[in-house]
C-alpha cells in the first residue's frame, strides 16, 4: 500500500512500482539552422544583387547598341550613293552611341552596300568593347565585353540612287 502523502507512479523502466524514469537531457542543435540561415541570406542577397546589376548593365548596353545599328542603317538607306551611305552610317552610329551614354571603346561600323539600288537593302554592323564595371572582375567575367549588333534597312523602290 502507498501512503496518501506519496504519489503513485506507474511502473518504471524495470517494472517496479515507484521507480523513476529518467530522461537524459541532451543539448542538441536546436536553433543552429536558423543561425546559419540568418548568416547566409544576406550574403546570398548581396551576390544576387551584384549579379543582377552586372547583367542589367550588359543588357542595357546591348539594347543601346541595337538601337545605334538600326539608326545607322536607316541613315545609310536615305543617302544617294554607297560612299555617302557608309559615311552617314559611321557618323550616326558614333553619335548615337555617345548620346546614349554607352562607354564604347573603339566602335567599328561595317556597312554592306552591295545591294545599294532601289528596292535593295543596306546592312550595318556595329561592334564595340563595352566596359561593364570594375566590379565585374570579382566574378571573373572580365571588365569588358565585345558586343555586336546588325541591322538592315530597305532602300525606297521609287527613289533615284547613284551607283
Amino acid at each position: 500500500m502507498t501512503s496518501p502523502d506519496r504519489p503513485r507512479h506507474p511502473a518504471g523502466a524495470h517494472g517496479r512500482v515507484g521507480a523513476r524514469r529518467t530522461v537524459p537531457v541532451v543539448r542538441g542543435d536546436e536553433g543552429s539552422v536558423a543561425a546559419e540561415v540568418a548568416i547566409a541570406i544576406p550574403v546570398l542577397v548581396a551576390v544576387l544583387l551584384f549579379v543582377g546589376v552586372l547583367v542589367a548593365r550588359g543588357v542595357d548596353a546591348r539594347l543601346r547598341l541595337d538601337d545605334a545599328a538600326h539608326q545607322a542603317a536607316r541613315a545609310a538607306s536615305l543617302t544617294r550613293t554607297p560612299a555617302a551611305a557608309t559615311l552617314a552610317a559611321q557618323q550616326v552610329a558614333t553619335a548615337s552611341l555617345s548620346h546614349a551614354g554607352v562607354d564604347c571603346a573603339d566602335p567599328a561600323v561595317a556597312v554592306d552596300t552591295s545591294d545599294f539600288q532601289p528596292g535593295g537593302v543596306v546592312t550595318v554592323t556595329v561592334s564595340c568593347r563595352v566596359h561593364l564595371s570594375s566590379a565585374a572582375a570579382l566574378l571573373a567575367t572580365g571588365d569588358q565585353r565585345t558586343l555586336t549588333a546588325t541591322s538592315s534597312s530597305p532602300i525606297d523602290t521609287y527613289r533615284a540612287v547613284t551607283p
